[in-house]
This record gives structure tokens, sequence and C-alpha cells, in this order.
């Protein structure tokens, strides 16, 4: 395609030469060059060079000028050259008209519609076939399908356009009802529905209309000598959203070797949507060695998206792929990219993310979020609110999913000014009913200790959703408000809030710190029973802290060994911190050869072990510990605390020395401590005289 169009180039500079030389006045060959030169790499410039050299330009040279613009997407110019046409006493015809109209469409402009539709019936072109198919369509596309359809049935005559472009507006404005009476209407009409027909009718198709897939596919069917490779690749996708993956790879099969790009995409696209993995990742592999086509944009995206979180080697080489297929610059594949850096747990990816965010040419507002969410995520909180500072400075326009990633990492750091400066931003953005931002207020609120903040954010939120009751919930549990957390969850049933697999996580949460465990263990069996939720790993997480919290580590081990499916780290972790708590050294030693199975290199595991080997003296035993973690090259990682201190947040570690202002802070430190002495000494002065008065 890169070669032909170069041909192209060298072929219209040739006749550009000739044309100069001969001096020709006749406007054909110069209206063909034009054309040619908007067709080439040099496009719109080229073609506006050869109009200015045009000796005697007609109403040709004029239409032709203004495709090129329309076709080139230069709207707002399109439109002047129309005023121009009118001045220079161009006639309107049925090209220029057409190409106007194609504008307005492009452009969802139906004012200047209008205007083009009153030319039209000045000039005597309304019942044209040509321009008026071109004015349906325009009011089609604009959303004005009611005038879409006058136009329709006051057509003396129609095209297979007109009909298409009225199903198309009546699919595009979710009248699938009346798209497919005219469907059925264009039948009994005599036209013979063509590839843009069933273009236009497939996207009406979504989950919950089976049976309507099936009826066009038996249209298709009949139809088929007549239809091209679109529709069947369009029918492939239309299959997949209807979660008939059967359909999909018999459509997929029946095309043989006549599949392009596009057969070969929407086959691996519905293998993603329907987070089929394993079988996209074969699939992939089949493509790139059965195609015989470029993979594009589009293929990449799809099979980044299910490169899984554990195996960041699967996706260096994909990224590698798209490196050699000269994408990586390309704004969807690159977010795509950066998006799956996120994913992996190793916080070093988040590099690699950064460098794709680097190597954009033009960010969106997916890239800033992606990059923005990814730090969030990975507790990287002083990093995502440095990224949002810059985002700010950017002048990107910020939405709800950025709001809600700086909020959740002021909770982190427990920044509260900032989080208050980022509340007002959200007021006057007019996100503070949504859902997603709200939650992240009230989790704000809550984990900076101003319930009183969190729940202002709460009455303000839209409550159809269970998310801001979720946050309320999590926010009174982590103040050890049970009773409150459980008013909560009565009042969503009363409302008919939607319940999730988070409200009940919410629920034993706060039962696991108020000590309830009676009333935990009842909604843990109650949740499927009662309420249709089954239980998934976090509940079993949550029921083991409760029981461990309380002592009753017999129970804990009970529910892990009730367990349907294998526990996973997070679930063990949970009762070695209860084990630790308890001192119960024998049932540690079970759970760490679990932990030490499932996560080798975990430095928790080590860090737990050896610290009750340590309370419990058995010194030979925590040497041995310590040593697997120096051979493996494992370390305990420090934690952190930070302060806001006028606006900026300050990060410290134990005994950290890397602080700019270090000297002061440990000057400070150590006449704390002699403060500290002094006022034990009194104290104890003080109890030794209570004592000899006695």
């Amino acid at each position: 395609m890169r070669h032909r169009r170069h041909h192209l180039t060298i072929a219209a500079a040739k006749s550009h030469a000739t044309l100069l030389k001969s001096r020709v006045i006749s406007p054909t060959p110069w209206n063909q060059l034009l054309t040619a030169y908007s067709h080439s790499p040099l496009g719109l410039a080229a073609a506006r060079r050869v109009f200015d050299e045009i000796p005697r330009p007609d109403a040709v040279t004029w239409n032709s000028f203004l495709t090129a613009h329309v076709s080139a997407g230069a709207h707002q110019d399109a439109w002047r050259l129309i005023r121009s046409m009118h001045a220079q006493g161009v006639a309107a015809n049925t090209f220029a008209l057409g190409s106007a109209l194609r504008s307005a469409a492009a452009s969802r402009c139906p004012a200047l519609g209008t205007q083009l539709h009153l030319l039209a019936l000045k000039c005597g072109l309304a019942d044209n076939v040509f321009p008026a198919s071109a004015m349906l369509d325009m009011y089609a596309k604009c959303g004005r399908v009611r005038d879409a359809r006058r136009v329709f049935d006051g057509m003396p005559e129609r095209n297979a356009v007109s009909w298409n472009a009225l199903i198309a507006g009546y699919v595009e404005s979710g009248k699938v009802e009346q798209a497919l009476e005219l469907f059925l209407y264009m039948e009994r009409e005599g036209f013979v529905p063509d590839e843009a027909t069933f273009a236009a009718l497939l996207p009406a198709v979504d989950g919950s209309n089976h049976f309507l897939m099936h009826q066009l596919h038996g249209k298709i069917m009949k139809y088929g000598s007549t239809l091209g490779l679109t529709v069947l690749n369009t029918a492939i996708t239309a299959y997949s959203q209807c979660g008939a993956l059967a359909e999909c790879r018999r459509i997929f099969d029946g095309i043989g070797d006549s599949r392009d790009l596009i057969s070969w995409n929407a086959m691996l696209g519905a293998y993603t949507y329907h987070g089929m993995d394993y079988e996209a990742m074969r699939f992939f592999v089949r493509m790139m060695q059965e195609s015989g086509v470029q993979l594009d944009m589009y293929s990449f995206t799809s099979i980044i998206s299910v490169c899984p979180e554990h195996d960041d080697h699967r996706g260096i080489v994909i990224h590698g792929m798209v490196i050699k297929n000269g994408l990586e610059g390309v704004t969807p594949v690159c977010n795509a990219l950066i998006s799956m850096y996120t994913r992996f747990s190793d916080k070093c990816m988040m590099e690699d993310a950064h460098r794709c965010f680097d190597s954009l040419l033009l960010k969106d507002t997916v890239s800033w979020n992606s990059m923005l969410t990814g730090y969030s995520q990975h507790s990287m909180s002083a990093d995502a609110l440095r990224f949002f500072t810059c985002m700010h400075s950017a002048n990107i326009r910020t939405d709800e999913y950025a709001f809600s990633a700086a909020l959740r990492s002021c909770a982190d750091l427990a920044v509260l000014l900032l989080g208050r400066q980022i509340h007002g931003s959200i007021i006057r953005s007019g996100f503070a009913s949504n859902s997603f931002v709200s939650s992240s207020l009230i989790f704000m609120y809550s984990k900076t200790g101003i319930l009183d903040g969190a729940k202002k954010s709460f009455e303000e939120a839209d409550k159809s959703s269970s998310v801001p009751w979720n946050s309320m919930m999590f926010g009174y549990a982590q103040h050890g408000q049970a009773q409150t957390v459980h008013s909560l969850f009565h009042e969503m049933v009363e409302l008919k809030v939607p319940l999730d697999h988070v409200t009940f996580v919410g629920l034993i949460t706060a039962c696991s710190h108020a000590g309830l465990v009676d009333e935990g263990s009842e909604i843990l069996n109650a949740m499927e029973t009662r309420y249709g939720d089954p239980l998934r790993m976090e509940h079993y997480a949550c029921g083991i802290d409760m029981y461990g919290r309380a002592g009753q580590l017999d129970r804990a081990k009970e529910l892990i060994d009730s367990m349907p499916f294998e526990p996973d780290a997070m679930v063990w972790m949970t009762l070695l911190g209860a084990c630790r708590i308890h001192r119960n050294m024998e049932l540690a030693s079970e759970v760490a050869s679990h932990l030490l199975v499932a996560e080798l290199r975990q430095h928790s595991t080590y860090i737990l072990l050896s610290s009750m080997y340590s309370g419990l003296e058995m010194w030979s035993d925590r040497a041995i510990v310590q040593r697997a973690m120096k051979n493996r090259g494992l370390s305990k990682v420090p934690g952190w605390s930070w302060i806001e201190v006028k606006n900026e947040v300050h990060s410290f570690n134990a005994e950290d020395r890397s602080h700019p202002r270090m000297y002061e802070i440990y000057e400070m430190l150590s006449l704390l401590f002699q403060v500290a002495k002094m006022f034990s000494c009194e104290d104890d002065e003080a109890i030794m005289a209570i004592s000899s008065d006695a």
C-alpha cells in the first residue's frame, strides 16, 4: 500500500511537470492532477497548490477541491470553500451538495446541514436521489432521526444508500425495533440488502439479543452470494457479544482462505472479550504462523490485554513485536502496554510503563490515567501525586478515574490538606456525586480519621450502586463501629441496593475488628444461601482474620480446610499472623510450609517466622530462617511513615538518615528522649514516695 501511494506521488509529479511545461489551459487534465495529488501522501497541501495554478477552473475543479478537503477532514476549510463557490457564482450541483453534506455529517454539524437542505430546495435538487441520500445520512448521523425519516419519506426515488443510512441512524439512536421494521420494509420494496445494510444492523446485537442474531445470520446466509467478507467479519463480532463463541468459530472456519486481517482480529477479539486468555494466546500464535497478514494495532491491543499478571516475560516478548512492527508510538497500543506493565506485581515494571508513556507522540486521557492508576495501585503514592500535579500543569482534563486514583494516594499518605484541595476541584468539576469519586472521598476521609467528612461525602453521593455504601461500611469498620456497619447493610437491603462481594467483605471485616465472631460466622454461612453470593477468596481471608483475632485458631484452620478451592498466599499469611499473636508455633510451622511452597520469595513469611522464633527464644530455628533468607537473596522491606508539614509530604523509615534535615530531626529526637527519661525518673520517685508513705 505504501509503495502504491509512493508510485502515485511520482506519477502525479511527472504529470504536473508536463502540464506546467506545455502550458495547458483546459481544466480537465488539471482537475485529474488535483484529484491525484489529494490521494497521494502529499495530500491537501499539494492539491491547494495545483488549484491555485489552474488557468481556468470550472465547476468540476471546485467540486474536486471540495471533495479533497472533506476527505482530508478539513471541514472548516471546506465550509469556507462552499461560501467562496457561492460568491464566485459557481452553481450548486449534486456533487458539491453531496460533498458539503458529507462534511456536515462527519463534523456532526446539523446547523450547516439544515442550511444546505434549504439550498438544495432553492436549487431544485432536494428530490435528486444523490443529494437527498446525503441529506438523510447527515440528519441520521447528527442524531436527528425524525428529520432523516421525513427526507426519506419525501424521496420520489430511493437507492441502497438511502435505506442503509436510515437503518444506521435508527441503530445509532438505539431504536433497534424501527431499524428492523425498515429492514423488512426494504425487502418488501424489492431492494436486496448489501454489506452496508448488515454492517449497520449487526452492531444492534448485544448479549440479550441472541435470537435476533440468529435471525440476521439467517438473512446473511440467504443473501450470501451478494454479500462480501465485511458482513461475515461483523457477524463474528456480533455473535461474540451474544456469548456464542461456537458460532463465531463456525463462521471464522467457514470463511476459509478468504480470511483477511479483520477476520483474524474479530476472532481474536472474541476470545479476549470473554476473558479466554489461554485460547486468545494460542490463537494469536496461530495468527502469526498461518494468516500471512501484517498485524495491526487492533491485533496487539487485543493480545496485550490478556497478558497474565504473573508472566511478565510473555508481555515483554509482545512488546518487542510491537517495536518490530513499528507500532510503539501508536497511542492505543502504547496505552495497552502501559496498562499491561501496571498490572504486573513487580514495582520496577512501572519504569517500563513510564518509558512507554514517554515514547508516546500523542498522549490522551487514557495514557495519563493508566500511569496515575498504576502508581496508585502499586502504593507508589508520592509518585502518583507528583504525576497528578504534572497532569494539572499540562492542562489535561481530569476525569473521575484520575480524581479517584489521586484521592486513594492521599489516603495512603494521610495527607488530608491535599485531599481537601482535590475535593474542592472535584466539586468545581461536577464529579462529587459520581459513585467512584464519592467512594474515594469516603475512603480518604475515613483513612485520615475524619469520619464526619466521609459521612458528608456519602450523603452527597449517588446511592443507586453499592460502591459508596461499601466504602462507608469499610470506613466505619476501620473505626470499630460494627453496629453502624450492620445498620448500613440493613438499609441497603431495605432500599434494594444491589449487594456485591465487596459488601460482604466490609461486613465481615467490621465483625472481625469488633470481635463479633458469632455475627461474622452467621454472615459467612448466609452469604450464598440467603443472598445468593458465593464465598470468594477474600471472604475466607476475612473469616480467618476474624477467628484469628479472637484466638480461635482451630476454627480458622477448619475454615481453610472447608474451602472449595486452593487457598492463596493471602489466606495462609492471615493465619500465620494470627499464630504469631497467639504464639502457636506448631500451627505456624504448618502454615509456613504451605506459604513457602506458594510464595517461596515472599519476605514477609520469613520475617514473621523469625520474629516468632525470637519471641519464644528458639534461636537455632531463627538462625535457620535467617540463613534461608540470605541464601535466597531476600531482605526485609522497610516500612515507611509519612507526615504532611506545610503542604509538603515527608517520608521516613526506621533509622532513616536520608532526609535533608536529618541533623535537626535527630537533635530534636535526642531532646525528646531526655525529656521522656526525666519524666520517667520523676514517676519512679513519686511511686517510691507513695510506697514509703504506705
